[in-house]
C-alpha cells in the first residue's frame, strides 16, 4: 500500500496468461507448417511440440516459434475471448438468456443488464488480466448470476434494492494474488447472486 493508502498499481504481464489445450494446439500446427517449408528439421520439430504442449503460459508457448518469421505467434486470445475494444463488456437481454462463460478474457468493466430474463457471467475459467474488475449490474424482475473462482475477493460497493435481493455467498477468505471484484447493483423485483464455483 502507498503512503495515502491507495493499492499500489497491478503489474501485468501478457506473457503470464495461461494458455488453453486449443492454444497448444493451435502452436503445433504452426511448427507442422515450419517443417514442411523447410524451417525446423524433424528433430527440432519433436523437441519444440513436446515444449508447447507442456507450456502453461503465453510466454512459454511463444518462445517455441519466436524466430520463425511470418508465423503466427499466440500473443493475442482468440476472437471468442478477446474483449472488447473498450475494455468494457455489455451483457444485455429483456426476457432472453445471456450467458458469459468457458474461456475468455475479462474486461476491467462489464455492464450487466436484465428485465426479465436472465444473465449469467462465470468467472471460472476465464483469465483475468486486471486486479480490480468493476461489475455493474442492473435488474428487474429477472436473475444476475455472478460466478467467481475461490479466492477472488468481492466488494459489495453500491447496492440499491426495491422488493428484489442481492445476495453475495462468495465469502471464502481471498487470496491476495487473485483480482478483485467491485460489485454494483440495482434491483427492482428481480435477484443478484454472487457465488462461488463449485470445487476448489
Amino acid at each position: 500500500m502507498s503512503e495515502n493508502n491507495q493499492p499500489e498499481p497491478y503489474a501485468f504481464d501478457p506473457r503470464n496468461i495461461r494458455v488453453s489445450d486449443a492454444d497448444r494446439q493451435h502452436i503445433a500446427e504452426v511448427l507442422q507448417k515450419a517443417v514442411g517449408q523447410g524451417m525446423l528439421t524433424l528433430d527440432e520439430f519433436t523437441q519444440r511440440t513436446d515444449q508447447a504442449l507442456a507450456a502453461r503460459t503465453r510466454g512459454e508457448l511463444n518462445s517455441v516459434v519466436i524466430d520463425l518469421p511470418g508465423l503466427v505467434h499466440a500473443e493475442a486470445p482468440t476472437a471468442t475471448a478477446r474483449p472488447p475494444a473498450n475494455d468494457t463488456m455489455n451483457l444485455r437481454t429483456r426476457t432472453g438468456t445471456v450467458k458469459q462463460n468457458g474461456d475468455w478474457v475479462v474486461p476491467s468493466r462489464i455492464n450487466a443488464e436484465c428485465t426479465m430474463g436472465t444473465v449469467h457471467v462465470d468467472f471460472t475459467h476465464a483469465r483475468c488480466p486486471h486486479k480490480h474488475v468493476t461489475l455493474h449490474a442492473t435488474c428487474g424482475s429477472g436473475t444476475i448470476l455472478v460466478i467467481v473462482p475461490r479466492g477472488w475477493l468481492v466488494r459489495m460497493e453500491d447496492i440499491t434494492t426495491g422488493l428484489g435481493n442481492v445476495v453475495n455467498r462468495a465469502n471464502d477468505a481471498p487470496d491476495p494474488a487473485m483480482p478483485i471484484l467491485h460489485m454494483h447493483a440495482t434491483v427492482g423485483m428481480g435477484t443478484i447472486k454472487i457465488k462461488h464455483s463449485r470445487g476448489r
